[in-house]
């Protein structure tokens, strides 16, 4: 058998590991223990369960949220002339079946699919034939209530995990607080004495952290400007409101600047084309808002610039993570204006609507099926919302009754019913509310995170667990701590 260096030489052409991946290959393949990994975006998680699926005998099932990178991941591997395949919503029924065959077979070695297919009755039925040697849970923080992307089908992976026979398990993620470690460990039923947690923080010293006041959109518009002005590599440039998106899309045309818009309401073909011409260079700035980013691997994004306030610590970090992976220097600029405070509050109340909105929604779509149905969106709003567009208690209920499995079908297939009841979750007024003041928590420290005057890296560090930090000195902070002292930094003080 090949060790793991030279799997790592032959199938993916690096001559050393990075990090601590080494260390968590061997915990895996010659210790065989469970291990959760936090390892900052784009520093090397895949590697970490990929080479041991080569090295076991058995079969590796990936978990994972995002059907877009499973493919690229996929694709990736193949080109290694690794077998591996995935399944999810965007595969027909017959490659399904047959990609499942082949998995159960051995004819695989990795097979990647969404939580939502254990709901399956006919993938559960034959995935327990499978001889299965170790289970990845790619973005582990979708497990957790306390994450910023929880996903109900995540917390039944140990149900998951006992019908494939308590496999020996790998959790990965980029971002998880305390709290949120504690609960990945938790719902995976591992115990916690046989988990080892590795942490590589944030220490991606190229990446420059600023973070600049700014009174209102003109001052948004000429900083985006300036930096549009100084840095001529790619570039991704975040805003909340698909509508600021635009109207900033149309002055930096107007004032010479050329980019793309990435959102949730272009079509599926327009966002793959933009996702196209980003990776490959042919555009290389883009206005998008947090619906673009996951899964995008492109090493030479020299910087990131949130034009609107972030909705919490764990999103920014994942997002500024996409500057820099080629360890090149990288801007990370977020602009911070107090009124979009409001707009993230609202998001947050829209994102938490209360038990009885979730009552009346389910209660709507039982009553009325037809009606729902046959007039659509724009009938439910009504009913719900009286027509204000402005609240999105809607899209949120639609999303967690899926996410539930609640209903099946949709309303834009004009097939939306109710298959289940109403969950705990959904109808516990104590945990809504208690959901809606942790959701308000995360957005008060991305206050402090700008107000606190300290090293950016120290604020983060410490709202994830990873202990106080000397000051990196690159960051605004450190720089005025340096301008004051008469002190020159070096990123290796």
């Amino acid at each position: 058998m090949q060790s793991p260096s030279e799997i790592l030489k032959t199938y993916f052409g690096y001559d050393s590991f990075r990090g601590k991946q080494e260390e968590i290959i061997r915990r895996l393949t010659e210790q065989k223990q469970n291990a959760l990994v936090l390892m900052p975006t784009g520093g090397g998680k895949s590697i970490c369960y990929q080479i041991p699926a080569l090295m076991f005998e058995g079969g590796t099932i990936v978990i994972s949220p995002l059907i877009a990178l499973m493919q690229d991941q996929v694709d990736a591997l193949r080109k290694r002339n690794i077998r591996a395949a995935f399944i999810n919503s965007t595969v027909s029924a017959s490659d399904r079946e047959k990609r499942l065959a082949q998995f159960v077979r051995g004819d695989l070695k990795l097979l990647y699919v969404t939580p939502e297919r254990f709901r399956k009755a006919e993938f559960t039925q034959e995935i327990k034939k499978a001889d299965i040697s170790l289970l990845a849970v790619d973005e582990a923080h979708c497990i957790s209530e306390w994450g910023h992307d929880f996903r109900p089908d995540y917390s039944r992976i140990a149900e998951f995990r006992e019908l494939l026979g308590n496999p020996l398990t790998i959790a990965l993620t980029a971002t998880a607080t305390p709290d949120v470690k504690t609960d990945i460990i938790k719902k995976l039923g591992l115990s916690s004495d046989l988990v080892r947690i590795y942490e590589e923080g944030i220490e991606r010293p190229n990446l420059r952290l600023e973070a600049l006041d700014v009174f209102d959109e003109k001052e948004t518009f000429r900083e985006i400007k300036r930096v549009l002005t100084d840095y001529q590599g790619s570039g991704i440039i975040y805003f909340a409101l698909i509508k600021k998106l635009e109207e900033f899309s149309e002055k930096l045309r107007a004032a010479g600047f050329p980019h793309s818009v990435y959102h949730g309401k272009l079509e599926p073909h327009q966002r793959k084309r933009v996702q196209r011409e980003f990776l490959s260079g042919s555009q290389k700035v883009i206005l998008a808002t947090n619906a673009f980013g996951m899964g995008i691997d492109k090493p030479d994004i020299r910087f990131v610039i949130h034009a609107e306030v972030p909705s919490s610590l764990e999103s920014y970090y994942q997002e500024i993570g996409r500057a820099g992976r080629d360890g090149l220097p990288s801007l990370c600029l977020l602009l911070y204006n107090s009124e979009d405070l409001y707009t993230q509050m609202q998001f947050v109340q829209w994102a938490n609507p209360d038990a009885e909105f979730y009552h009346r929604m389910y209660e709507l779509i039982l009553a009325k099926p037809g009606e729902v149905n046959s007039l659509g969106y724009e009938f439910v709003m009504e009913q719900m919302s009286h027509k204000n567009r402005f609240d999105f208690r809607v899209d949120t209920v639609l999303g967690m009754f899926d996410r539930y499995g609640v209903t099946a079908g949709s309303l834009e297939e004009r097939n939306l019913e109710v298959v289940s009841e109403l969950p705990p979750e959904l109808d516990d007024e104590e945990y809504l509310k208690e959901k809606l003041l942790r959701d308000n928590k995360k957005l008060l420290a991305v206050v402090n995170y700008f107000k606190q005057g300290k090293c950016r890296r120290t604020s983060v560090s410490e709202y994830f667990g990873f202990g106080t930090k000397k000051n990196c000195g690159n960051c605004d902070i450190c720089t005025e701590i340096a301008e004051k002292d008469g002190t020159p930094w070096r990123h290796d003080n």
